[in-house]
C-alpha cells in the first residue's frame, strides 16, 4: 500500500490530464524561480538538503549557495561544488544584502519562530530581492491529517510513503495560511507579492478508489500547497 514517488507522479499525470492548466507544485515553483533569475543573481537555497531545486536549475544560477541544519544531508549533496553551510534559517551566516533570491521549499512549516526567520531573510536580501517559497497549506485536509496522526508519524511515514523516519522533521505550521503570511511579511518588512494555492490529490491516493475520492475532495477543500513570492522594497 506504500505510495512511492513514482506512483504519486503517475496519479499527478492523470490529474493533469483532467485539468490541463494544472501544474504540480514543484514544477510551478521552479518556473517562478526561473522567471525571477537574472544572469548575475546570487541565490540561497534554505534547507537545500541533498540536492533540491538548485540541482534542477543547474547552470541557470550563476552564484548558488545552500544551507541546511542537517550536516549529513550537506555531506551527501549531489552538487559537490556547491558552497554550503550547516546553519539555521533564523541565523544565516551571511552579511546583510548578500542575495538576490532566497529559495525555500518545504521549510516554512518547520519554523518555530517564522517572524524571526523572515526578518533574517530580509536582512540578507538586497533591495528588490525576493523570497520564493513552497509550503503546505495548514488549512488543507492533508495538513489536518498530518496533525491528527502526528503521534503515529514515525510508524506511518516509512510504511505509507517509503521515507525513512530520519527524513521527517517536526512541523509547526506557524507560517502556513494566507493570513499568517501577510501578517508575518508585514512584521519582517517584506511584501507578499503573489500567492498561489495549488491542489494535489496524489498525497492520499493509496489506491485508485482513494485517488478518485481525493480528486473530488480537491474540488471542495482548501488546496494542499501555498506557493508565493515575498518582495523586499528598495
Amino acid at each position: 500500500m506504500a505510495l512511492s514517488l513514482d506512483k504519486q507522479n503517475q496519479y499527478r499525470a492523470q490529474y493533469r490530464a483532467r485539468r490541463p492548466s494544472w501544474q504540480p507544485a514543484t514544477e510551478a515553483y521552479e518556473g517562478l524561480i526561473r522567471t525571477a533569475l537574472r544572469p548575475e543573481s546570487a541565490v540561497l537555497d534554505v534547507g537545500c538538503g541533498r540536492g533540491g531545486v538548485l540541482e534542477q536549475l543547474g547552470e541557470a544560477v550563476a552564484f548558488p549557495y545552500g544551507i541546511d541544519p542537517d550536516l549529513a544531508s550537506l555531506r551527501e549533496h549531489r552538487l559537490p561544488n556547491l558552497p554550503r553551510a550547516a546553519a539555521l534559517a533564523d541565523a544565516l551566516p551571511f552579511r546583510a544584502a548578500s542575495f538576490d533570491l532566497i529559495l525555500c521549499s518545504w521549510v516554512f512549516e518547520h519554523l518555530a519562530a517564522p517572524e524571526r526567520t523572515l526578518t533574517e531573510f530580509a536582512r540578507t536580501l538586497r533591495p528588490h530581492g525576493r523570497i520564493i517559497f513552497l509550503t503546505p497549506n495548514a488549512n488543507s485536509l492533508v495538513a489536518h491529517l498530518n496533525r491528527w496522526l502526528r503521534p503515529l508519524q514515525g510508524y506511518l511515514v516509512p510504511r505509507l510513503y517509503g521515507r525513512a523516519e530520519a527524513d521527517t522533521f517536526p512541523v509547526y505550521y506557524r507560517a502556513n495560511t494566507p493570513k499568517r503570511l501577510l501578517r508575518l511579511a508585514e512584521k519582517a518588512g517584506v511584501q507578499l507579492e503573489q500567492l498561489q494555492r495549488i491542489p494535489d490529490p496524489s498525497y492520499l491516493a493509496f489506491t485508485p478508489l482513494l485517488f478518485r475520492l481525493s480528486c473530488a475532495l480537491a474540488a471542495i477543500t482548501p488546496p494542499v500547497h501555498l506557493l508565493g513570492v515575498l518582495h523586499k522594497a528598495p
